[in-house]
């Protein structure tokens, strides 16, 4: 069984931050292998702020490059709107009984993650490895659950910040991948 680390994200766009929390996951922790899972819509967030769903599953693949240890995915879209992580594991679990899924995120994510659609379901079947995030206190309010907090590096970035950034022509080159920061001035996302 490969253990494979789902990050689920909007990735709108992906960007450092996520690609050194994804890496550091993978460097200290028992996983083998991280899948980015690019998701079309959040039930928690707003649709109209999403670029095409294909478009950022394209700038997941530019910042990944050839490395190995990662890999994108875009299984939420052939799947039911609104996407839920309870329905994406039952899917994937179906398709690759090889891998040991388990799911990244941030320690923001875990203080909400009683909100998630059937999250007793998920904390039984699956472990979650969370990292810190700035504000959050890196406590498991699940005891029985598997969790694992990484200390990777907190990085006070966001897409959303970095959107606004670009729509007010305030320079974001070094907070994205080369090819993506390329890709997105080239196109001229987020500039309205």
């Amino acid at each position: 069984m490969r253990k494979t680390g789902l990050f689920f994200g909007s990735f709108n766009p992906i960007h450092v931050g996520h690609l050194i929390v994804a890496e550091y996951m993978l460097e200290h922790s028992d996983l083998q292998e991280m899948w980015f899972v690019v998701s079309p819509a959040n039930p928690l967030k707003r649709r109209a702020t999403l670029l095409d769903d294909r478009q950022r599953w394209y700038m997941v693949n530019l910042a990944i490059g050839d490395d190995l240890r990662f890999r994108v995915s875009d299984v939420e879209f052939g799947l039911p709107k609104p996407s839920y992580t309870c329905h994406t594991l039952v899917h994937l679990q179906e398709k690759y009984p090889d891998r040991e899924f388990a799911l990244i995120m941030g320690a923001d994510n875990l203080q909400t993650f009683h909100k998630w659609l059937n999250y007793e379901w998920i904390l039984e079947h699956f472990a979650l490895y969370v990292y810190p995030r700035p504000g959050y206190l890196s406590e498991n309010p699940y005891p029985e659950a598997r969790i694992t907090f990484v200390d990777a590096p907190q990085i006070e970035l966001s897409s959303t910040v970095i959107r606004e950034n670009i729509r007010q022509h305030i320079p974001v080159r070094y907070m994205l991948p080369e090819k993506v920061y390329e890709y997105i001035d080239e196109m001229g996302f987020y500039k309205n």
